[in-house]
């Protein structure tokens, strides 16, 4: 093993993800990912607790979401407050590359599936309370925070999916599709 190489982190992440598109997230092991890393186990104990949190491991995202909406002016609906913090993510984002493996792996394997929709729902809920802190009433937190969910998740596929696509286009063409499918929805 080299004695050291710069970014354990970011090489475990990618052999983790290189092994789990190969053979499966199932058959491969922490000793498989540390090994195609040039790290030891115990190297990779230093950054995820399991196999798993290689694809869920906490990310600035949260962070970043909450202090964009921080930053949103005063008396700002709900919806566009979240529209307007969701057009800083892309600068927490991993690359798209990444980002299309890892949601290969995670449609491959069930479990991987709920975990991915636990950790939106939390989001979902962070987002929530940083708008009943701005002081929206609780409904409307709720209300807004999962349909800016739906419109987060719908321009991510797209972004991800695209390569020449620009997040701020594809989150203002999601956002209108989503109001779009509510207006023929709504009660006339």
């Amino acid at each position: 093993m080299a004695r050291w190489e710069g970014n354990a982190r970011g090489r475990l992440e990618r052999a983790a993800l290189d092994l789990f598109t190969e053979q499966g997230y199932d058959r491969t092991t922490v000793a498989q990912i540390a090994r195609r890393a040039n790290l030891t186990e115990r190297s990779f104990y230093r950054w995820f607790a399991d196999k798993r949190d290689v694809l869920f491991a906490e990310d600035d995202l949260e962070s970043a979401l909450v202090s964009a909406i921080d930053a949103v002016p005063a008396g700002t609906a709900a919806l566009p407050t979240l529209l307007a913090a969701f057009a800083a993510a892309p600068g927490v984002f991993r690359p798209r590359a990444f980002l299309k493996e890892r949601a290969a792996v995670i449609a491959a394997n069930r479990p991987l599936r709920e975990r991915e929709l636990m950790k939106l729902a939390a989001l979902s809920e962070t987002l929530s309370t940083a708008l009943r802190e701005r002081g929206h009433d609780q409904q409307t937190a709720r209300l807004a925070a999962d349909v800016g969910m739906a419109v987060l998740r719908l321009a991510a596929e797209r972004w991800v999916a695209d390569e020449h696509a620009d997040f701020a286009k594809v989150l203002e063409s999601s956002a209108a599709d989503l109001i779009a499918v509510a207006a023929e929805g709504a009660p006339g």
